[in-house]
């Protein structure tokens, strides 16, 4: 009988420590502390092969290609139409349903989605935006509001600033958060930055000297608009790039023992793309890889990163024979047969002109083109082959 019982025992006690190390295994072992999502129209492969020869030339690499191992073709199409607008590929994203154009977190009935960085808080996880555009634009209101109307940038951010607690907002549009007596947009008096108990710093040296641990929002709002390109970003300037924000915005998500999901909105390679600037498309693209790089070396190797792209607009091309050496500015003068290097299907440029583009418009339309996620860290592996890009919404929620 004695005999019987230890054996008993002993068969429990196995159990147990089976169940311990496959819960260890499988929950705490494979589920990344920090999740980050870089979100960007930099990301098809005419921009990041353009990039890389204005970086480095043809026999260099950007740091997205040697450090996000896993990938995949994700195709955007949205509920209604086969090219999708920037407010449905974000709630893509944020949701993980196909949208109408023109509408935030919301499905065809109007009913609201639940989006990651609310099952996020659900979950105790600390929650953080950066963009360098206006925090009220639709690709980044998906994240946090609910609309039937996404262009209404006064209205996303007064949603913004009364949804649940976010850790860290930082970025530009700060004329939607400002009545027009104070020099901005909002027509309906509201202060929405002075009347905030948040931290808000408006200069590159205010973000850097602020505190990581705290216990309240970081609101940071450096630009009435935008953030400048990179090319008009002059030592000094109290505007940050890309990756300063990143990286203090990981610095304050990260002291969150339960971990964090950043949403890195990067516009301005649509900007450029919108104004057809093809300079401005190559160094944001290498800006978007800079930020990549320092979200890596801060975040380490307990993180979910993945960079997807949103769409492609104005089908930007780079032509002629460059030479394997030539970069920078190298590749950007014409062409030994004296074609323009740069050409754009649509945009402001037209015909005749430096840079032009085979159909004249006011700004370049977006285009049809399937685009690319890139990955690393526990979770990346589940990207291969083709898939769309409400699954990269799966990803992100199976390792909350």
């Amino acid at each position: 009988m004695r005999i019987r019982n230890h054996l008993i025992a002993l068969v429990i006690l196995a159990g147990f420590l089976g169940l311990g190390i496959l819960y260890f295994r499988l929950w705490v072992v494979q589920r990344p502390f920090g999740i980050i999502l870089f979100v960007s129209d930099g990301l098809v492969t005419r921009h990041i092969t353009a990039a890389r020869l204005y970086s480095s030339g043809a026999g260099g690499t950007l740091v997205m290609e040697r450090e996000l191992p896993y990938s995949a073709l994700l195709r955007n199409d949205s509920l209604q139409f086969a090219v999708p607008d920037n407010a449905s590929v974000s709630n893509a994203y944020a949701t993980g349903r196909k949208t109408r154009h023109r509408t935030l977190a919301m499905d065809a009935d109007g009913t609201p989605l639940q989006t990651i960085l609310e099952l996020a808080r659900a979950e105790g996880r600390a929650v953080g935006i950066v963009t360098n555009g206006p925090l009220g634009a639709a690709s980044t209101a998906a994240f946090y509001h609910h609309s039937a109307t996404a262009g209404d940038r006064s209205a996303n951010v007064a949603a913004l600033v009364a949804a649940p607690r976010f850790d860290v907002i930082l970025g530009g549009g700060a004329a939607d958060f400002l009545p027009v007596s104070k020099g901005g947009k909002r027509t309906d008096g509201r202060d929405l930055l002075g009347t905030q108990p948040w931290e808000i710093v408006q200069k590159k040296s205010e973000l850097e000297n602020a505190a990581a641990y705290r216990d309240r929002t970081l609101l940071g709002v450096f630009a009435d608009e935008r953030l400048a390109f990179s090319r008009d970003r002059k030592a000094g300037m109290p505007e940050p790039a890309l990756n300063d924000l990143v990286r203090r915005a990981i610095e304050c998500l990260q002291i969150n023992r339960r971990g964090y999901v950043l949403i890195v909105d990067d516009t301005l390679v649509s900007s450029a793309c919108e104004l057809n600037d093809g300079e401005s498309v190559l160094r944001e693209t290498v800006e978007l890889d800079r930020a990549i790089h320092t979200a890596i070396q801060t975040a380490g190797d307990r993180t979910l990163i993945l960079a997807a792209g949103r769409h492609s607009v104005g089908g930007f091309a780079l032509n002629g024979y460059p030479l394997r050496n030539d970069k920078g500015l190298a590749i950007l003068g014409p062409t030994p047969e004296g074609h323009p290097p740069i050409t754009w299907a649509t945009g402001p440029h037209g015909p005749g002109v430096p840079e032009p583009s085979a159909y004249q418009t006011p700004s370049a339309l977006n285009n049809a083109e399937d685009v690319i996620v890139l990955g690393r860290g526990n979770g990346a592996e589940k990207l291969r082959g083709y898939m769309d890009n409400t699954d990269i919404f799966r990803i992100l929620r199976e390792a909350l």
